[in-house]
């Protein structure tokens, strides 16, 4: 329905609010009663002088009669319809809904918003009970120090005779261990408390890699340019201190393949081959990285390398929404990270199976396209682009060192022929997906 047919409703509440008859309003407007009443009930459309009319007796003003509902509200009111099929919500009347209530339909879309905020949130923690080292590490001491006090406590309760000196060891014992588990408790809190604290969580070399590149915005001018020398990236560096001398050598190791990257591809032709696309296409469509290469005469992988370092001013012009970007060795392993919105990256373990990135590995060199939706999750729609190429020349008898690369663009609506994904199977609701390699804590069907 258009945002205009909700214009009689409107009215009719504004009437009944101050407490006017409609035959009163119509007579002030100067039309008849059972023509407003067909207004009301959005059987007849209203404008120019009789909207005017009727905004001066009510005491309203004519945008307020006329403009719908906010779109981000109603697609939130749509998302949540769609999330709880069973409760047989209208998703159709949802602008409707949103028009005549607009207090109600708030209320449910910040329900709807926090329910999405914490599912991201136990998704995050599952991931992390399952494959973080340091965690489970920190839950395991708990739990065996536990088994121990209750072992020792056992003794002394079952034990009827028990020679003083025995009786006084196991009371050592279980003092000893009574601190060592409120130790090990108060590490297992700021374990938990750190996982809820993107920046503070660096557990390993790449959690830092991943810090730093996403605090530059994985954009760096020091590195555009034909002839970036070493003191360029070093610039790059300075003022960052890392942990491991491991993270640093990655960090140093990632900025060396941006700056060949840009040297490749320098940004201003990028930018002139999107501007070029804008106008061929409509704004609201992602550029395709297959078409740009062809264009360009370049890499898709290299496309897409480049579309996730424009800078943000750039991007803000030229593209319709900040993508994100995945790579990962033959293996399947995640060498690069950079999320879009509403697509989280697993930090810890495997990546979904179904995600385009790896059917890329079975066949190097061919572009898929593929739209997808993350299952049992309320995000959104993804169109993503995937290739798999070596990441170095190919020699005779040499592994080409495939590096898969997969864009993901932010979509305002799902795509026929979407294929539903998880983000891993740990916490992915197919249940009949032959491609699990994990069992899933989620309990509802995908």
């Amino acid at each position: 329905m258009a945002k205009t047919g909700l214009t009689g409703s409107r009215i009719r509440d504004r009437r009944v609010m101050m407490g006017l008859r409609q035959a009163d309003l119509a007579r002030q407007a100067g039309i008849s009663a059972s023509y407003l009443n067909l207004i009301e009930h959005n059987r007849r459309r209203i404008g120019g002088k009789l909207l005017l009319d009727i905004a001066a007796v009510l005491g309203a003003e004519p945008a307020h009669l006329t403009e719908g509902a906010e779109a981000a509200l109603v697609a939130t009111l749509r998302d949540a319809a769609s999330a709880s099929p069973g409760a047989g919500a209208e998703a159709e009347t949802a602008d409707e809904f949103a028009g005549r209530f607009p207090g109600w339909a708030r209320l449910l879309a910040d329900q709807q918003v926090r329910i999405g905020r914490l599912e991201q949130a136990v998704e995050a923690l599952t991931d992390r009970l399952a494959h973080d080292p340091l965690l489970a590490a920190s839950l395991h001491e708990v739990l065996s120090t536990v088994t121990a006090i209750h072992s020792a406590s056992s003794i002394l309760v079952e034990t009827k005779q028990i020679e003083p000196e025995w009786r006084d060891r196991f009371h050592r014992n279980i003092h000893e261990d009574s601190a060592r588990l409120a130790e090990g408790a108060q590490r297992l809190v700021n374990e938990l408390d750190a996982g809820q604290r993107k920046e503070v969580s660096l557990n390993s070399p790449q959690d830092e890699l991943d810090a730093f590149l996403d605090k530059a915005g994985h954009s760096f001018a020091e590195l555009e340019g034909a002839a970036v020398a070493e003191d360029d990236i070093e610039a790059a560096l300075a003022g960052q201190s890392f942990d491991t001398s491991a993270a640093q050598a990655l960090a140093r190791d990632r900025l060396t393949r941006l700056a060949r990257d840009a040297a490749a591809l320098p940004q201003d032709r990028l930018v002139t081959a999107l501007e070029a696309a804008r106008k061929a296409q409509r704004e609201a469509e992602a550029p395709d990285p297959t078409a740009l290469a062809a264009d360009l005469g370049v890499s898709p992988a290299l496309v897409m390398r480049r579309l996730i370092a424009l800078p943000q001013d750039v991007a803000e012009r030229l593209l319709p929404a900040a993508p994100g970007l995945v790579i990962a060795d033959a293996s399947g392993t995640l060498l690069y990270r950079k999320e879009a919105q509403g697509f989280s990256l697993p930090r810890y373990g495997a990546a979904c199976p179904l995600w385009p990135l790896f059917a890329a590995l079975s066949r190097p060199v061919f572009p898929i396209r593929q739209a997808i939706q993350l299952a049992g999750r309320n995000e959104g729609a993804f169109l993503t682009y995937a290739v798999a190429e070596p990441d170095h020349p190919v020699r005779p008898g040499a592994d080409p060192g495939l590096r898969a690369h997969m864009l993901i663009w932010p979509q305002d609506r799902l795509e026929s022929g979407s294929q539903r994904v998880g983000l891993t199977c740990r916490i992915c609701p197919r249940v009949n997906c032959l491609s699990r390699r994990e069992p899933s804590i989620m309990a509802r069907e995908g």
